[in-house]
């Protein structure tokens, strides 16, 4: 999959929470999405999604909380080994207190928390705060 085509979704998500939308529309649809939105459910960022015809073109709807100041999906590709992570979060995200980066591991798409407690590395994808 194409960053671009991910960090346009995220674009578009945060373009819809500064308007004070309930929900955001995404095309087209691919996994890496499908993985970096459920890391975004389970942290509390969004309420919930939904993939529609996942198999062509397809589209997700995203209820949005409310919460997301910004997120993206870095262009270039990073590679981070796990001791590195800690740093990484420092010099990205504006605070210790919240927001999270996003790694693909060979565990799955992780966040950089759950990285650090399975002690892998791999790609960052993006953040999310």
């Amino acid at each position: 999959m194409g960053r671009r085509i991910l960090n346009d979704a995220l674009r578009t998500i945060v373009n819809a929470e500064k308007r004070g939308k309930a929900t955001a529309l995404l095309q087209p649809v691919s996994n890496v999405m499908a993985a970096f939105l459920r890391v975004m459910k389970n942290r509390g960022y969004i309420k919930d999604f939904q993939v529609f015809d996942p198999h062509r073109v397809g589209k997700i709807t995203v209820e949005l909380q409310g919460r997301i100041a910004d997120c993206r999906a870095l262009m270039h590709r990073q590679d981070i080994k796990a001791r590195d992570i800690q740093e990484f979060t420092t010099r990205t995200l504006p605070t210790r207190q919240w927001g999270y980066v996003v790694i693909t591991t060979p565990n799955g798409i992780l966040d950089h928390e759950e990285a650090i407690k399975q002690n892998v590395g791999g790609q960052v994808l993006g953040y999310f705060h």
